[in-house]
């Protein structure tokens, strides 16, 4: 009879790499990043947000669930309300701006780009 062998564990950099790959789509949606980058200018309530975005309160809510899932906002209670910030405000910054660099750096390449870009279908 032949030994089992353990399963096979992904190396460490596998690991960092889907860690990585997990960050990256909970910064995907252009409305969590407009989320994010109104919550970089201080502590907002859900109310605040629909009003200076222009979206559903559903959707708001959605998405800072998301957020907070993946450790990138935290709330408090205020009332009968909850005040969401950036968990680490420095950390998201640095990223955003690094992104800000590199789409200038690629210029239209992003967008156009046949299988991630504006006019990509889910099938890709």
């Amino acid at each position: 009879m032949l030994a089992e062998r353990p399963p096979e564990q992904p190396d460490v950099e596998t690991r960092d790499l889907r860690a990585a790959a997990c960050l990256f789509r909970g910064f995907s949606d252009p409305s969590r990043l407009a989320i994010l980058q109104h919550l970089a200018l201080g502590e907002h309530r859900v109310v605040d947000l629909t009003a200076h975005l222009g979206l559903a309160q559903s959707t708001v809510s959605k998405h800072l669930a998301c957020l907070k899932d993946c450790g990138l906002v935290t709330s408090r209670p205020e009332g009968r309300a909850s005040v969401f910030s950036l968990s680490h405000p420095g950390a998201v910054l640095d990223l955003l701006e690094a992104a800000e660099r590199l789409l200038g750096l690629t210029g239209d390449a992003v967008v156009l780009c046949p299988r991630y870009g504006a006019e990509a279908t889910e099938e890709s």
